[in-house]
């Protein structure tokens, strides 16, 4: 006898390791729909047969024989097993093969490959699968068979299911997703594209969300209409309070400016400068007083003839001068700075007498400057008087108002003094 090693086995056999020799394939059991025409399948040594259902099968110990009862009549059929261990005797021996099978050159029945010869009556839109002793006649992937024809099954309409969207092709299928999202690697399922990562397309912040993302600007700015890009916002315009004084608009921001003689305080606000204390332009017989949004310069020694210059401001008429006589005692120089267009009525001033006599009586008015009547002098005690600005004055404007103060005592002895006071009304109501 011969050796066959797990490569030498012949067709319908296999090697048996665990017997370490060649054994028999049950086609019967791994061959899908081995048998047509309702016939059944039995197992043969190195093949199968196709037999009636009715048929009887008697099985000695070394043959096999099939009886089938056709038309009246007893046909038995003898087979010897083929020993697959065993070489042929005579390679030029003729024998019969199964349908689906063919005598190869080892005097083995060998599988006919329909699909490879063309022996198979497959249509154009199917595929031919070869079979042991037969071949199928399949549909490509993507189709089914309904009836003898091919049909394209529709994917979409069954699991796996698209995330978002399924659209059916022929054969086959593919998924898509909705707007800002993309197919992951399974090509099922839909991942959020990050916009803002990828290419953003904010003009300054972007801020990804699901499926979509947001612009936003930076203070200063604003989202314009495209819902991207960013447009400066004009605070200046959306409100006339933002600044005290002006407001000028800036890329991103604005900023307040003042006139001359006022800075920014707190970024919005004007104060005055005291010109007096920072950069004082007045000569040695000067002094300096300063106003809001500005300075003057007056004369140290503001008296003018017949008066002499007695103390700070103060100013007498000599008793031994005889014009004197009918002038006032003294004059006294007071300075004082209002904004432009003051609230009225406003106290503004008050005048006092410096000193008190016994038996006398004190009476104030407004000697000079009151011309169109914006002041008014109101005594407030036998010895006092408020000056109230009773109405609104805008500058910048200087107003000299000559305050008097009239004194009689029991003897009817008379004397005045006077209070030049210099008002200077700023150029703007800061």
């Amino acid at each position: 006898s011969f050796f066959f090693s797990p490569q030498q086995c012949t067709d319908g056999y296999e090697w048996d390791p665990v017997r370490q020799r060649c054994k028999d394939i049950d086609e019967c059991e791994i061959v899908p729909d081995a048998c047509k025409g309702g016939m059944k399948c039995v197992n043969h040594y190195g093949g199968y047969l196709c037999l009636p259902r009715t048929a009887q099968i008697i099985v000695n110990e070394r043959e096999e024989a099939a009886a089938e009862s056709t038309s009246g009549r007893n046909n038995v059929i003898r087979r010897t097993p083929a020993d697959p261990q065993r070489a042929p005797p005579n390679p030029t021996h003729q024998i019969q093969c199964a349908a689906g099978y063919e005598q190869s050159d080892h005097n083995v029945c060998q599988d006919i490959d329909e699909c490879a010869t063309g022996a198979h009556n497959c249509r154009a839109d199917q595929v031919c699968v070869n079979l042991r002793g037969s071949f199928s006649c399949q549909c490509p992937p993507g189709y089914q068979k309904r009836g003898e024809q091919c049909v394209d099954i529709d994917e979409c309409t069954l699991p796996p299911y698209c995330h978002h969207r399924c659209v059916n092709t022929p054969g086959s299928y593919y998924c898509q997703c909705n707007a800002g999202f993309q197919l992951a690697s399974n090509n099922h399922t839909c991942v959020d594209i990050n916009e803002c990562d990828a290419n953003n397309p904010c003009a300054q912040q972007c801020y990804n969300i699901l499926g979509s993302f947001i612009c936003q600007c930076n203070p200063g700015f604003e989202l314009s209409s495209d819902r991207i890009n960013c447009e400066d916002t004009d605070e200046c315009r959306t409100s006339s309070y933002i600044c005290q004084y002006q407001c000028v608009n800036e890329p991103g921001k604005f900023s307040c400016v003042c006139p001359e003689g006022y800075q920014v305080v707190g970024g919005r606000t004007c104060q005055d400068i005291n010109e007096c204390e920072t950069t004082n332009e007045c000569r040695e017989d000067e002094i300096c007083w300063n106003y809001h949004g500005g300075f003057r310069c007056y004369p140290r020694n503001p008296c003018q003839e017949p008066y002499v210059l007695t103390s700070e401001n103060r100013c007498v008429c000599p008793v031994s001068n005889a014009i004197c006589r009918e002038l006032p005692y003294s004059v006294v120089y007071k300075y004082m700075s209002i904004r432009s267009d003051r609230t009225v009525p406003s106290d503004i001033f008050q005048i006092q007498a410096t000193t008190i006599y016994p038996n006398t009586i004190n009476t104030f008015r407004i000697k000079s400057g009151n011309e169109n009547g914006e002041f008014y002098l109101r005594q407030t005690s036998a010895v006092s008087a408020m000056l109230v600005l009773v109405k609104s004055l805008s500058g910048p404007r200087e107003h000299i108002v000559d305050l008097e103060m009239l004194t009689v005592n029991s003897l009817n002895y008379r004397t005045s003094s006077v209070l030049r006071l210099t008002i200077i009304v700023g150029p703007y109501a800061f």
